[in-house]
């Protein structure tokens, strides 16, 4: 019993907002011009003006991170919307959300804090429009996706999300062993040779590999962020509460120490290529021999933007993402399968009336 109360156990979380320094009104960031847009009074905003209101979250000062910070254990958090006084219930690695009543963004400060406070970020550089046209164009030429794919209400769920990753600086040290063959081939007369030579070859060295990212929460599938990859490291700015006014965020729930073996494997695996397309006067090359290691140098969290959808059709979901940096996007779509059967039923009935007629006018010709 006392299990179960913990399970369902609330807590009163601390949220931080943003409002209009001119009619204080909630102010999201726009992803297009960089800057902060009130929908009330048109005024926009540029990040120190926002910054010079210290009642908004833009300019709370990021907290430090301490040895020894966790994670409270409770399922869910509630908090107060300062616009219109509901109550709202929000999931444990939620970082940012929205009031269901009013729409104002909600950014929950303890999921943000302590070790959970992101080193730095990449703002949306993509609107939503973007988002929406890529997940429209994913049915255009595809005559068996299923009408309500693109449903105006699949459509409203696109969502900008901060999505939670470490970025890595490996260092790849070692050397491969490899069985290399070079051939040759030459004619005596009519007679035709062919020699094959093989070596024992060695390439070694070591590799700096920077920002490597891995994604740190369990909620995403790793396929689909690493589809949408890279994003520009050139792009990246000190965390700032204010970009993520108008968007979804959430905190990893992944430990940067357990999830560094997929950054380690990442580069061992391109180190190797890089070690055996260096052994360039071979036709052939066999790796026999590994002895490359991967180290861990650095290591930062970051906070970075994917717009995206889950769409379930048929007891199964499909899964849509944009890189809300690049807009290089990646989605699998379900297939009808009534479509494709009378599509299949419409041809064979085209193929028969062909075939009667060429066979009926035969018979006439004959």
């Amino acid at each position: 019993m006392a299990k179960e109360e913990e399970m369902v156990k609330e807590k009163e979380e601390q949220t931080l907002e943003n409002r209009c320094p001119a009619c204080k009104a909630s102010i999201s960031f726009d992803a297009k011009s960089g800057k902060w847009k009130c929908e009330y009074c048109g005024s926009s905003f540029t990040l120190e003006e926002m910054q010079a209101h210290s009642d908004n979250a833009s300019g709370e000062k990021k907290n430090q991170k301490k040895e020894g910070d966790s994670s409270d254990h409770t399922q869910y958090v509630s908090y107060h919307c300062e616009s219109c006084g509901a109550e709202i219930i929000a999931d444990e690695e939620t970082a940012a959300t929205f009031c269901i009543y009013c729409g104002n963004t909600a950014i929950l400060q303890s999921k943000l804090s302590g070790k959970f406070s992101p080193d730095q970020m990449i703002p949306f550089q993509k609107e939503k429009k973007e988002a929406v046209d890529a997940f429209k164009s994913l049915a255009k030429g595809r005559p068996f996706v299923p009408k309500d794919f693109t449903h105006e209400a699949n459509i409203e769920k696109i969502r900008g999300v901060y999505i939670p990753f470490w970025l890595y600086d490996v260092k790849v040290s070692g050397d491969i062993v490899m069985n290399a063959e070079t051939v040759e081939r030459w004619t005596v007369g009519k007679t035709h040779y062919t020699k094959t030579n093989v070596f024992k070859v060695t390439r070694g060295g070591d590799m700096m590999f920077q920002k490597v990212p891995v994604d740190g929460s369990s909620h995403f599938d790793n396929d689909i962020m690493n589809s949408i990859e890279p994003f520009s490291n050139q792009k990246l700015i000190p965390y700032n509460h204010a970009y993520l006014s108008g968007f979804y965020a959430e905190k990893y729930d992944e430990e940067g120490d357990k999830v560094f073996s997929e950054a380690s494997n990442r580069t061992l695996n391109t180190a190797r290529g890089v070690l055996k397309d260096d052994a360039v006067l071979y036709v052939s090359k066999t790796i026999v021999a590994d002895h490359l290691a991967a180290n861990e140098e650095a290591r930062s969290y970051v906070l970075l933007p994917v717009w995206m959808v889950n769409v379930k059709y048929k007891n199964k979901m499909y899964i849509f993402a944009m890189n809300g940096e690049t807009g290089k996007f990646v989605g699998n779509i379900p297939l009808d399968l009534g479509k494709v059967f009378l599509y299949t039923i419409i041809i064979f009935a085209i193929v028969m009336a062909i075939s009667i007629a060429i066979t009926y006018g035969i018979f006439i010709g004959g």
